[in-house]
């Protein structure tokens, strides 16, 4: 076999014809687009006695990419605990030694951070929270007990919460946490450094102006805007929306017209959370997921999607 002999003019032309079908074999198979940041404002560690390995199987297949896990406080038997009832936040999730260990685990992706809570009523419960927030807890909460919203124990928690520059993440539910939802706003006046998340069944039962049975916690059919939780969103800058649980997807479905409204009007006071306690996630029957899905159909535009989804909770919580 003999070997051609190529002239510099040949050899430029083979190279420009080698470039060009290289570039059109690229353009035709493009680099898949990475996936969209999600914040999960609301998970819990060991919730209904799911695994560690489960919960991190879960959030991945959500789409999930930064979970903040939400300790419970010690478990005791005092009027605030419903004589334990409450303990584990009611759903058996650990405390805060356990989600500070899984979130260090996990800290070199940064997939997980963590939150800082006690029973409040405990003498030792604003050293205990502070000694969290000290390790790099981001949030105070999820604080679902029994008592006043208002009351010198809540409010030395608050006046912690302002000092370290952390939102508190309350579980509205009347008759049973944190009492005095209709005048929490002498609250959000008082202290108004400080960031304030609501989340639960009377949070969302109250986004309806004609809500008047606080005994019913998950009410249906059509919302008439201007409820109390609308007002507190709208009225006080330092109030935002946990979107997370069943109460938060039934909020959001039962009128699809209002949440569209709801979501515009609000689209920077409103967080994704899931609080979702199923040990798999998608394709199974999971809720944070259907939160998800309800997000990104009603919102307006990508803008406020990514901010329900993403924005609010990076820029509050100021993580990645």
């Amino acid at each position: 076999m003999t070997s051609k002999t190529y002239s510099r003019r040949e050899f430029l032309a083979a190279s420009a014809a080698l470039a060009a079908g290289t570039a059109l074999h690229l353009k035709a198979t493009p680099t898949p687009a990475p996936a969209e940041s999600i914040i999960d404002l609301h998970q819990h560690v060991e919730y209904r006695g799911r695994t560690d390995a489960q919960l991190l199987t879960h959030q991945r297949a959500m789409g999930v990419t930064t979970t903040i896990l939400l300790p419970a406080g010690r478990p005791v038997k005092r009027p605030s605990t419903h004589d334990g009832v409450a303990n584990g936040l009611q759903a058996k999730a650990a405390g805060n030694e356990a989600c500070y260990r899984y979130a260090q685990e996990h800290s070199p992706r940064k997939e997980f951070f963590w939150g800082a809570c006690e029973v409040p009523d405990l003498d030792d419960a604003v050293p205990e929270i502070e000694k969290w927030l000290k390790k790099g807890a981001v949030i105070i909460g999820e604080l679902k007990f029994g008592v006043e919203c208002d009351s010198p124990e809540m409010q030395k928690i608050y006046v912690l919460a302002r000092a370290y520059n952390v939102p508190v993440l309350m579980h509205w539910q009347h008759g049973m946490y944190n009492y005095g939802f209709d005048r929490f706003h002498t609250m959000l006046e008082k202290y108004p450094q400080v960031n304030f998340i609501g989340h639960a069944q009377t949070w969302w039962a109250n986004i309806d102006k004609g809500y008047k049975n606080w005994t019913d916690l998950y009410p249906k059919g059509a919302v008439e805007a201007g409820g109390l939780t609308d007002r507190y969103l709208r009225d006080y800058p330092n109030m935002f929306g946990d979107l997370s649980a069943g109460s938060g997807l039934g909020a959001l479905t039962r009128d699809e017209e209002h949440t569209r409204a709801f979501f515009d009007r609000h689209q920077d006071k409103l967080i994704y959370g899931s609080d979702c306690a199923d040990p798999v996630g998608p394709p199974d029957d999971c809720q944070g997921a259907k939160t998800i899905a309800v997000v990104r159909r009603l919102a307006k535009n990508k803008a406020v999607e990514r901010k329900l989804l993403f924005g609010n909770a990076q820029k509050l919580l100021r993580i990645l």
